[in-house]
């Protein structure tokens, strides 16, 4: 069949056969080839004119040439308009090659990636792009996963593998994989070779945390979820090596899906420049129309008369048909009202813009050292513009690192620092660390600065080791043991790494787990505890236990968890502490710390028997199995004993709460869209400063059903506007009062905040909700969605781009962001440790989140300002230039004659007044970048679009037309009366035309010069060198030399030095010049002394300053005072205690079959039939074999 009748088969499900190419090939599936960039060699040219002839001005000015080449109604050159339109063309073909080259690159990088593929029975490396799908792969540690695989067997037992999602999510913790029981096994190459299995699953998508699917091996079937799937873009960790078939490759692997749809960005200058080309080609033809009406009259009345010395050529018939000729001659010698060369500086600007960006010390990170990088030269100016910013959490406002700042023990704080006087002191970089050099397994990473807690420790005080020894004790970390005394530890959430980390450094360090045991050094004291059991972390109980047996035989629980549930279980004889650490508690949350409650209980032997059997009992159930487990839980959780609190900082990036602030002041609101629980995104909201208590209202938002939804939604919205619930039966009239976003909703000053998950999200962007939600949204100061998918994330921002008509910028930093960041209209991607996915999508990228107030405040604010300054400038200059040919047709029998030299009219945008409008446009700013950033309000007017708008364009339009009447008129009236010093009239055309020319060279650049607020060497030079070189070509083309050799092209000769001598020539310019341009002076001085805008007031201030080199003034940190608490030192999904305890995440050194000594009988479910590590671990490690532990 031939390839244009070639349906696209839509895939409803997807059969891969392992080591079976003939038959996946049936399908066609994608190979692992990708393909970001556009164009090919053949297919650059054609597209790319495509692309650019879309673009309005550029088919006019085609048009324009095609008439420049019919000779009887051009009276101007056709070099005139085929230069500069193909030098517009070369310039944005140059570019755009440019930029798709460095995506083709980018894209053979990543293709030319080698990966071992089992072929022929046998391992060969082979290109990433050759990879197809059935194809099985091994992967060795620290190796990215070259396809979207299932994972089939590893070197860890059970199957199991440990794998870095950073680049999809922008999580460095680790996450577990585990392949399929029947499959574990399969670690030689004859097994993988006889493996013949078949996977039937869903069809490519973009759902990162989703799989369903089903494997057919041996005539059984084993179901398949995203626990058995390795996905492209992820990173092997801690595993030697893993074997997978390959499921999706190339463009069908979930990366590459989520990744979206590359689209052209245009900004709102180049709409409206659109709309203004329309207009002004609309403009064009009325004007055209009026002067071939003139010359139709004018032929007929009067032109007549001339026929004997002015005959009509030979294709004229008539006064009709001679109007219709001068209507297209006027259409091209008024043409450069419109000139293509606006479109050549526009480029030239948008590529300056982007270098300064780009040369930005200030966004430089040198640590990383990354700089800041304009990806795409074309939505510069839209920065300046900015409403709404959508943001990702993790990796973008966050480090992803948690730090253990401070603790209340026993009713103790630590963690402050006093000085001599007990007075508390502020710790900077200065402040002297606590010694933990008397624990030779300490953490050289691990800072803390109050020293009274290690004396603490030191003395041997039960609380303060109680407390570390629950730290040590009750978690799912799992520690790996590089060498003697080198330890890292995978913690499944970087909070719960933390707390054992901080354990470690005061003495009690986690060694070694197996199923069944727990081995601490306990202050230099090899430790076995037995366990006997993990209650598992989940969002319902929110906390954790464990049940442990010490080696004199005393078994205890110990828990772990949020304060209000902790507090709820605790024995009465805790109530005098549990006030004083719930005081602790509300000063550590006050700071923005995570908190958690610690306690424990120490439990009877023979309750416990009787307990265990319960359990046992419970977990062989079949129906409501969690709920059963769950009151047992509770049961044995009763009647804690309280020891105290941690407080961990979630460190956010540098400057994070400063930026957000500053971009509030500036009118920016900003939503945080993010996968993370709806507990871990209101913490970080509060850390940010986005939710405070003195807020109103935080409405969350968490219905399950539409219905849920519905009402929670209408039910926040009443309440921000004061109105009573509408009722379902009537008042609908007042409902609708509301429900289209009125002017009301602008008046709102009380604050409330908006926070609403996934699952109710997705029922809130049903058509029937979506305006009820934006509305919702729009009337609150903070918006804060979580356990968002990546394609949640892309509506949320086409929801607000498509109602609002605000300009949008998105910034994230993992894969899960890429579709938010290409549905925005300008993408910002995070450039660091968590991959380059966001990067490669982005059209600015940079190191740190706080990079982003200059990059808006400063960078965008000026390229705006500057953008419409060059624009309002170009478009007054070339009315005054072009109209005056209107205002002659009226004197000239409307015969299409031009006023100038037809070298001048050439050479005015390219060579007399380009460099100045330049200068302009790349170096002009109103305010500098220290009071850009200290008042942000100075960035409202892009938002409202004031500096060049459609009224913009008619006050500039109206200024060009009386500058051309003045221009022309006064000239004409001088020269009527005006004669030279002997008597004889200087009345010619030649003289009026290079009076008029020399008159308007001399306005436009006096007016550029009052119109620039910062001047530069550059600026001087630019602006006075063009009145310099005007004259210098004026007198040398008017020379008798260029007559002699050229004729033809020069019939001026003479003429600037006859009349350029004559005083009276002079006394007309000055004239001329001075009545065009004080009336524009008088205007702007008494609008800046009478109604001054806050740049007007700024400059003022700015102008006293300047000898005193004002400082750039960030804004104050301010500490959060907040009495939220936050407490989850967990992951976002359960735990790995039901992992632990099976024993399948545990390497074996020796096979047995007994249990550990004194164990009981009833924990024997635990670890049934599994292999058990020995427990005689050495404590304490010699120095001199490795530096100290480090933890990851």
């Amino acid at each position: 069949m031939a390839f244009w009748r070639r349906k696209t088969h839509i895939e409803e499900e997807r059969h891969v056969k392992a080591n079976a190419w003939d038959y996946n090939e049936n399908f066609s599936y994608a190979d692992n080839h990708i393909k970001t960039s556009k164009y090919n060699v053949l297919t650059f040219l054609p597209i790319n004119l495509f692309e650019q002839f879309q673009r309005v001005a550029n088919a006019y000015f085609l048009l324009l040439l095609i008439l420049q080449l019919i000779p009887g109604i051009s009276s101007l050159s056709w070099f005139t308009t085929i230069v500069p339109l193909v030098l517009v063309l070369v310039i944005t073909a140059v570019k755009d090659a440019t930029d798709d080259f460095f995506r083709y690159k980018s894209d053979q990088q990543v293709n030319n990636r080698q990966s071992q593929v089992l072929i022929n029975g046998s391992l060969q490396n082979e290109k990433w792009m050759k990879i197809r799908v059935g194809d099985i792969i091994k992967l060795e540690n620290n190796q990215f996963v070259a396809a979207d695989i299932l994972l089939l067997s590893s070197s860890e037992p059970y199957g199991l593998c440990y794998i870095e999602t950073a680049e999809l999510d922008g999580e460095t913790n680790l996450k577990v994989r585990q392949a399929l029981t029947i499959t574990s096994d399969f670690g030689d190459i004859s097994k993988l070779m006889d493996f013949d299995g078949e996977v039937i699953c869903e069809p490519p998508n973009n759902k990162l945390d989703k799989f369903t699917g089903t494997l057919h091996l041996r005539d059984s079937k084993h179901p398949l979820d995203n626990e058995n799937l390795l996905l492209r873009g992820c990173v092997l960790r801690n595993t030697e090596w893993c074997f997978g078939m390959v499921i999706f490759a190339g463009l069908q692997t979930k990366l590459m899906q989520n990744c979206g749809r590359t689209t052209f960005k245009r900004t709102s200058i180049d709409k409206l420049m659109n709309t203004l080309v329309l207009w002004i080609f609309a403009f064009l033809i009325c004007m055209g129309v009026v002067l071939a009406i003139g010359n139709t009259l004018w032929e007929s009345w009067t032109g007549r008369n001339f026929q004997v010395f002015l005959p009509w050529d030979d294709f004229q018939s008539s006064a009709v048909f001679s109007g219709f000729l001068t209507f297209w001659s006027y259409i091209i010698i008024l043409n450069t009202v419109m000139p293509i060369s606006l479109y050549v500086s526009v480029e030239v600007l948008r590529l300056g813009h982007s270098y300064f960006i780009n040369w930005d010390q200030r966004m430089y990170h040198s640590q990383t050292n990354t700089a800041a990088e304009a990806r795409t030269t074309t939505l510069n100016e839209e920065l300046g513009q900015v409403e709404y910013v959508f943001s990702d959490k993790t990796g973008t406002l966050t480090q992803n690192i948690m730090v253990f700042k401070k603790c209340s023990i026993n009713g103790q704080t630590y963690g402050d620092v006093y000085d001599e006087f007990k007075q508390k002191g502020e710790i900077t970089e200065k402040t002297d660390c606590v010694d933990f050099s008397f624990n030779p397994l300490y953490d050289r990473g691990f800072k803390f600065y109050d020293g009274r807690l290690v004396e603490a420790i030191k003395l041997e005080d039960p609380a303060e080791q109680d407390f570390f020894r629950l730290l040590a004790l009750c978690h799912t970390v799992m520690p790996e043991e590089k060498s003697e005394g080198h330890l890292v530890y995978q913690a499944q959430s970087p909070d719960e790494g933390a707390l054992v980390t901080a354990a470690r450094n005061f003495g009690f360090v986690f060694r070694t787990r197996t199923p069944e045991t727990i081995t601490l050094c306990e202050l230099g004291r090899a430790v076995t505890y037995q366990l006997l059991a993990i209650l598992d972390f989940n969002n319902v109980r929110k906390r954790m236990s464990v049940i442990v047996r010490n080696p004199q035989g005393q078994i205890t629980l110990y828990s772990k968890g949020a304060d209000t549930i902790i507090f709820d279980l605790l024995d009465p004889s805790s109530q005098d502490l549990m006030y004083t650490t719930s005081e602790h508690l509300n000063g550590f949350a006050g700071e923005g710390l995570r908190t958690l409650a610690l306690a424990y209980k120490d439990l009877d032997e023979d309750y416990f028997e009787i307990w265990m059997k319960k359990l046992i009992s419970a977990s062989t159930v079949i129906e409501n199995r969690e709920d059963q487990l769950a009151v047992l839980y509770e049961e044995i959780e009763q009647g804690l004993k309280l020891l105290g609190a941690t407080a961990i900082e979630d460190k956010l990036q540098d400057g994070v709460p400063e930026t957000i602030a500053s971009l509030a002041l500036a009118d920016i609101k900003i939503w945080v869209l993010t996968g993370d629980k709806l507990e871990t995104a209101m913490n970080i909201g509060y850390s940010c400063h986005m939710l405070r208590d003195d807020m109103n209202e935080v409405f969350v938002i968490s219905g399950h059903t539409l219905l849920e939804v519905q009402q929670q939604l209408r039910s926040a919205k009443e309440q921000i506007l004061g109105l009573s619930r509408v009722s379902s039966a009537g008042d609908v009239e007042k409902a609708e009062m509301f429900a289209d976003g009125s002017v009301y909703e602008e008046t709102i000053i009380a604050e409330y905040a908006l926070v609403i998950n996934g699952h109710s999200l997705a029922h809130a962007m049903e058509p029937q909700l979506e305006h009820v939600l934006l509305d919702l949204a729009c009337l609150c100061k903070t918006v804060i969605c979580c356990r968002v998918t990546p394609m949640q994330k892309a509506q949320v921002v086409e929801l607000v781009k498509r109602h609002k008509r605000a300009v949008t910028l998105a910034i994230g930093d993992g894969a899960n962001d890429v579709s938010m960041i290409k549905t925005a209209h300008i993408g910002v991607g995070i450039s660091g440790q968590e991959g380059m996915q966001a990067v490669l999508a982005s059209d600015y990228s940079f190191a740190q989140f706080r990079y982003l107030r200059r990059l808006l405040l400063v960078h965008g604010r000026w390229s705006y300002f500057r953008m419409c300054n060059f624009l309002w400038y170009f478009f007054y200059k070339n009315f005054a230039f072009t109209l005056v040919h209107f205002w002659y047709g009226f004197f000239c029998g409307f015969s299409a004659q031009t006023v100038y030299d037809q070298w001048f009219i050439t050479l005015f945008n390219i060579v007399y007044t380009s460099l100045p409008v330049l200068a302009m446009g790349l170096f002009d700013q109103d305010v500098s970048d220290q009071n850009s950033l200290h008042y942000p309000s100075l960035y409202k007017p892009g938002q409202q679009n004031l500096f060049f708008n459609k009224r913009q364009f008619f006050l500039c339009t109206l200024q060009g037309v009386s500058t051309s009447s003045l221009l022309f008129f006064i000239p004409y009236a001088a020269f009527s009366v005006l004669v030279k010093e002997d008597g004889s009239y200087i009345s010619d055309q030649h003289v009026f035309a290079v009076t008029i020319a020399t008159s308007l060279v001399i306005v436009v650049t006096v007016q550029i010069g009052l119109d620039t607020h910062y001047w530069t060497v550059v600026n001087h030079f630019f602006v006075w060198g063009s009145l310099i070189v005007y004259f210098a070509i004026l007198f040398a083309m008017q020379s008798d030399g260029m007559f002699g050799i050229f004729t033809s092209s020069y019939p001026f000769v003479g003429t600037a030095r006859n009349c350029l001598s004559e005083k009276s020539v002079w006394l007309v310019i000055l004239l001329t010049s001075v009545v065009c341009v004080v009336p524009g002076m008088a205007v702007s001085f008494l609008t800046v002394e009478l109604f001054p805008t806050l740049t007007d007031k700024v400059r003022h201030v700015q102008q006293f300053r300047r000898r005193q080199g004002p400082q750039e003034q960030s804004l104050r940190r301010v500490r959060r005072t907040s009495s939220h608490r936050s407490a989850y030192a967990f992951s976002h999904q359960q735990g790995y205690g039901e992992l632990i305890t099976s024993g399948k995440n545990m390497k074996m050194s020796t096979p047995s079959s007994t249990g550990s000594p004194g164990r009981t009988p009833q924990s024997s479910t635990w670890i049934e039939n599994m292999l058990k590590r020995k427990n005689a671990v050495s404590c304490v490690s010699d120095e001199s074999t490795g530096a100290p532990a480090k933890t990851d």
